[in-house]
């Protein structure tokens, strides 16, 4: 594992008792971050967050509703100082439909979720990021919002709205050093897959030219390197981990 410097920052993580923002919590730990690990489920970010050692904390945050980011986010800077890290993890699958007979009601909650959640989450920590002149966000977003999966339109256009937000912000604040970019990861086997049908699964398998999953280890890497503040240029794009799927 190569030696991110993240010595000295401050990071918030949603979504960060599992998967994806689990191993990004992890990794910005060992690179010597104190981190907050929001998550919906708190017994299980405090779980997680005993395990990571005194540099993490964990706390129940609800990212669809914005009273409780805001209070979370006034929380974390009250105790652990100014926010320069913001990582989006928190999200949702949905149900594997044709879109015609999309559930409206699972259709909202993923939007909800995916979009509204890394709209509230932006909007709490970036004033203070404008504040203090520095800052570095990564919005977790899917090779399926560039792409779309059949059978997830909800996810597909939820992930690609994502995509267009972290877009609009890398040039909002493209004039301070405060980079704002999106991964667009394949599947990576984590308890999302619970939400997804068996047939959809193979289906995201089969369209991997590298004929696995991504490892979310490796997500996390990525991760790390563009919260630094080495990632001093880039702001606005679109990283790949796709393993060879990505077609632009």
């Amino acid at each position: 594992m190569n030696q991110i410097d993240l010595n000295g920052h401050v990071a918030v993580v949603t979504g960060g008792a599992q998967g994806i923002g689990r191993s990004v919590v992890e990794r910005f730990a060992a690179s010597g971050a104190t981190v907050e690990s929001g998550d919906l489920d708190g017994a299980l970010a405090q779980e997680a967050a005993a395990a990571g050692g005194g540099a993490v904390s964990g706390r129940k945050v609800d990212v669809t509703d914005w009273a409780s980011v805001e209070a979370a986010a006034r929380d974390a800077e009250a105790r652990l100082g100014a926010v320069d890290i913001l990582v989006t993890s928190a999200g949702i699958a949905g149900p594997n439909v044709k879109t015609w007979d999309y559930p409206l009601a699972d259709w909202n909650r993923v939007f909800r979720i995916n979009v509204d959640g890394t709209f509230h989450c932006c909007r709490a920590l970036i004033p203070s990021m404008v504040r203090q002149g520095y800052g570095r966000i990564v919005t977790v977003a899917s090779i399926a919002g560039k792409e779309g999966n059949p059978n997830a339109s909800a996810y597909s256009a939820s992930k690609a709205a994502v995509i267009a937000l972290t877009k609009s912000l890398g040039k909002e604040l493209a004039g301070q050093d405060i980079a704002v970019n999106t991964i667009t990861p394949a599947a990576a086997r984590t308890r999302i897959f619970d939400q997804m049908t068996a047939e959809h699964i193979e289906f995201m398998l089969s369209k991997i030219p590298r004929a696995r999953f991504v490892e979310t280890r490796e997500i996390a890497s990525m991760v790390a390197w563009l919260v630094s503040a080495e990632n001093s240029f880039t702001t606005g794009a679109v990283f790949d981990l796709s393993g060879g799927r990505a077609t632009y």
